[in-house]
């Protein structure tokens, strides 16, 4: 790319932070980044109490309400603390939070199945059994729904999480307004909202030529954010059935990710690495720096 270091690519529309894995996140006006993503990023996850997977809504048939519940950090949470305290409200809308003993139940009854909340502290997961802890590859599942260009179609299949992680891929997903208004003139009827895709960032894109998928032209390069944050983007994101389900307001619509099958072969936004933490803040401007 041309004159890549002087090139300003977007500013940061909005922060997102999910502190579970797989329930609604909230939305933040600052953002801690360190080495592992923002901070409090799917610092939490669900425990099949049977199996000892790693519940996500990548599998609705085995978790078809996680969508329901929604997670976020607890007020007076520092920085500084090693396992952040997490506030959940359950569909019902009762709200329970780590610091109970009786979690666990809690969970139970709201999930239909025995769970356990599991927790990542210093790069190492605790709440598993005390043999697995700390060496423990967490494990998850992924319903592929029957779809026309997907390798895989109607069937369930396992896949690892990275160590010490409930990360399925990488620790930042990016998203640009130019990819979800390049969805919408897709498909009208479908409702291409920043929540379906679960990002870390929204770019408000800027600029001629902005149009498009254009943050796949990002990969291999790396992203400066505000004085601080630099993101290394290391390849795109793939879709999968959560897209289509329903959370919130939206209704469930198997055409959001079928649009993007047809469209981007399935991919919407980018996975970046951290190379240089920092704070980041909604308003501040992104360019390419290599």
């Amino acid at each position: 790319m041309r004159n890549v270091s002087q090139t300003e690519i977007g500013v940061v529309q909005s922060l997102w932070r999910y502190p579970v894995k797989s329930m609604r996140g909230e939305a933040l006006s600052l953002a801690q980044v360190t080495a592992h993503g923002l901070q409090g990023d799917r610092v939490y996850a669900i425990l099949d109490g049977a199996d000892g997977k790693v519940a996500t809504a990548k599998n609705p048939k085995k978790w078809p309400n996680l969508f329901a519940f929604q997670s976020s950090l607890m007020e007076g949470v520092s920085d500084n603390e090693l396992v952040p305290r997490v506030r959940i409200t359950l569909p019902d809308g009762t709200i329970v939070t780590s610091e109970q003993k009786d979690l666990s139940q809690a969970l139970s009854q709201a999930l239909n199945r025995e769970v356990s909340l599991a927790v990542i502290e210093e790069g190492r997961v605790t709440g598993v059994q005390s043999a697995m802890a700390g060496t423990w590859i967490p494990q998850s599942e992924e319903y592929w729904p029957d779809m026309d260009g997907r390798e895989k179609r109607d069937t369930v299949t396992d896949f690892s999480l990275p160590a010490g992680t409930f990360f399925d891929a990488a620790m930042v997903h990016l998203l640009t307004t130019s990819t979800l208004n390049q969805l919408r003139g897709a498909y009208p009827e479908g409702r291409f909202e920043e929540p379906r895709f679960r990002p870390n960032l929204v770019v408000e894109s800027a600029g001629d030529g902005q149009e498009g998928f254009i943050e796949q032209g990002w990969i291999d390069h790396t992203l400066g954010i505000g004085d601080e944050v630099r993101l290394k983007i290391t390849g795109s994101c793939g879709r999968c059935v959560m897209t289509t389900l329903a959370q919130g307001d939206l209704p469930k619509d198997t055409g959001i990710l079928r649009t993007a099958v047809q469209h981007n072969s399935g991919n919407v936004g980018v996975y970046a690495s951290v190379t240089q933490g920092g704070m980041i803040h909604c308003g501040d401007r992104i360019r390419l720096v290599d």
